[in-house]
């Protein structure tokens, strides 16, 4: 592998990370309040939520978590597809469900790559196998002779490299940092230019989240509250929920 740039690495995070907080901003800018009205209510009743501004910010709160794990995912998939380039003139994969191919030591890596260990469900996951088993049978009727990997890449945990039932070599954490770069270090030394600009990002992000908690309550308060102000659930799980036409079925 070519030796890695770290200077190059950290000003592909400057340049990049800045796309990752616009996309976190434009999230609360852009959202609805009945988009927020998909998460379940019954949760949010169980907590005893009676200020509507409370559940307003959790309900918010609930919905960018799972945004801003995609939206970063993207970012570490791109940062991991960069750091091939750089070594091992890696490039994005036109394979469904493989985001990176690569060749090193006369063996091909076809790699599908996940930010954490938590992602997926069964189904994902024999998605996923597929995928990987039909582009290595891709690679191998256009490449003779070559060894061919196919490699579950995760970007951070602690799992120890495995082979799956599935057949691909499950990667996590430093190894799969090591995997692309032959830089055991690089897991720890790309943390640091991730926080480039990171207070005046998030000063923007929490204005933005402030106005937007204040104008869904005012509609929230319109729309799901008694005359008393006090938050009527029965109409809110109504909207959530209610599309009884079972009976034209029985």
């Amino acid at each position: 592998m070519n030796a890695l740039d770290l200077r190059a690495v950290e000003h592909y995070v400057n340049e990049n990370i800045d796309d990752f907080h616009r996309r976190r901003l434009a999230t609360v800018e852009n959202l609805a309040l009945n988009q927020l009205l998909k998460k379940n209510p019954y949760l949010f009743r169980a907590k005893n939520l009676t200020v509507a501004s409370d559940l307003i910010g959790s309900l918010l709160d609930a919905f960018l978590s799972s945004s801003e794990e995609k939206l970063f995912g993207d970012f570490l998939e791109n940062l991991a597809l960069f750091v091939a380039q750089q070594t091992a003139g890696g490039h994005k994969s036109t394979a469904p469900g493989v985001d990176l191919e690569f060749i090193h030591l006369n063996t091909h890596f076809v790699v599908s790559i996940k930010s954490g260990p938590n992602w997926g469900n069964s189904s994902q996951q024999s998605k996923l196998a597929q995928d990987l088993r039909d582009a290595v049978n891709r690679v191998r009727q256009s490449r003779l002779a070559a060894n061919i990997q196919p490699v579950l890449g995760i970007c951070y945990g602690k799992t120890r490299t495995t082979y799956t039932r599935a057949g691909y070599l499950k990667v996590v954490g430093q190894n799969f940092w090591y995997l692309i770069s032959e830089n055991k270090e690089l897991y720890t030394e790309i943390i640091e230019p991730l926080g480039y600009r990171a207070r005046e990002h998030n000063e923007r992000f929490f204005a933005g989240r402030g106005a937007l908690v204040n104008r869904l309550t005012v509609e929230f308060s319109q729309r799901f509250c008694d005359p008393s102000g006090a938050i009527d659930w029965v109409k809110l799980v109504e909207f959530n929920s209610k599309n009884f036409d079972l009976d034209s079925f029985l």
